[in-house]
């Protein structure tokens, strides 16, 4: 009977604390499998991902001077394109890997911080070969090549085996799209010569696709492709394209049209990709920027903005790069617009835009 009643009461012990292994066993498998094996955050694109890599690079794409980083760490001018951080820079946080996401090309990086990854970003790059050329930045091909480079150099320090498993578990970010339409199709005549818009499109989703093959074959598993914003909302496309930007400034239909039509195969191109290199362990989904930035430029008191479609630097409807400068004006807080500059969002527009995305960021990496 003692035996029995060891045994029964060791039972009502299990049972008691039944939810308390479950949640435990589900906790540890979560932590296994989410947020904590991610090891790294690696970021290609444009403008919109690049903190800091044009500082080094002979171009007028530049942001590393005043009113730029006015809310960065210290005021600092980074060479973020915004007031403080990036969608990505949030990203990191929420992932408990660093802080900021650094540029690959600063030379004072220790292999730690490569380690825990970096950003080959370049403002101006784009999916179209002739987009970088224009304002002579680094084009995605080259971003790639400097990712191989990257390799080589942490393999040095770390070793073949540990690289590659830093690269296995990292999350890997691409954010362009919107210089080849807005800085290159639309202003210069060269590719409208050659494509329809709609041509076009498909022509700069091959090469997303490519890029993203591209990705995979050096070793990335977890990618998230961001799409393009509501171009039409952008202050300068509203104050180019508009009838009557003095007056009406609303958002231009047409260009936030293409943007959609660019998302809609973006998905479906992703999706398809998703699913032929599922068996390998990938996890390749599309993250919706559109969304969040037609929400707050069209509901702004939503979200206490007070301006939505004039940047806070200078006048706020062309000025962007040089032409945002210290002599600049900038509004008192940033906080109250939806854009930094005439093209770029504040760091707050960013910060609900990550919000936004982290249910697909969660998706990405397994958690």
């Amino acid at each position: 009977m003692a035996n029995t009643s060891s045994i029964f009461s060791l039972l009502l012990l299990l049972f008691l604390n039944l939810p308390v292994f479950i949640s435990n066993a589900k906790a540890q498998t979560q932590n296994s499998v989410g947020m904590n094996s991610v090891s790294a955050v690696f970021v290609f694109g444009d403008s919109t991902a690049d903190p800091g890599n044009n500082n080094y690079v002979t171009t007028t794409f530049k942001s590393d001077f005043p009113p730029y980083g006015r809310d960065f760490v210290n005021h600092i001018p980074t060479g973020r394109f915004t007031n403080g951080k990036l969608a990505s820079d949030f990203i990191a946080k929420y992932l408990g890997i660093k802080e900021f996401v650094p540029p690959y090309l600063d030379p004072n990086l220790r292999i730690e911080e490569l380690m825990s990854g970096v950003s080959f970003a370049s403002a101006g790059s784009g999916f179209d070969p002739l987009t970088p050329q224009i304002g002579n930045v680094i084009s995605m091909s080259k971003q790639l090549e400097y990712f191989k480079e990257y390799q080589s150099k942490v393999a040095a320090a770390i070793g073949q085996e540990k690289t590659k498993e830093v690269i296995t578990n990292a999350l890997f970010l691409v954010s362009a799209g919107t210089n080849d339409f807005v800085v290159n199709y639309f202003t210069i005549p060269i590719r409208r010569k050659n494509y329809t818009i709609s041509a076009y499109t498909d022509f700069c989703l091959q090469n997303v696709q490519q890029f993203i093959q591209d990705l995979w074959d050096l070793g990335a598993r977890r990618i998230g492709v961001v799409g393009l914003p509501p171009m039409g909302c952008l202050p300068l496309v509203i104050t180019l394209y508009s009838d009557s930007a003095l007056t009406k400034r609303g958002c231009i239909d047409t260009f936030s049209s293409i943007a959609q039509d660019f998302n809609q195969k973006l998905q479906i191109q992703l999706n398809a990709t998703q699913i032929r290199l599922a068996d390998n362990g990938s996890r390749i989904a599309y993250l919706d920027v559109y969304g969040p930035l037609e929400e707050i430029t069209s509901r702004g008191q939503k979200y206490d903005f007070e301006e939505v479609s004039s940047g806070c630097c200078g006048t706020g409807w062309l000025e962007a790069s040089f032409l945002c400068n210290p002599k600049s004006y900038a509004c008192p807080d940033a906080s109250k617009y939806v854009f930094w500059d005439s093209i770029h969002p504040t760091e707050k527009s960013y910060s609900i835009v990550f919000q936004v995305l982290q249910p697909i960021i969660d998706y990405i990496i397994g958690n």
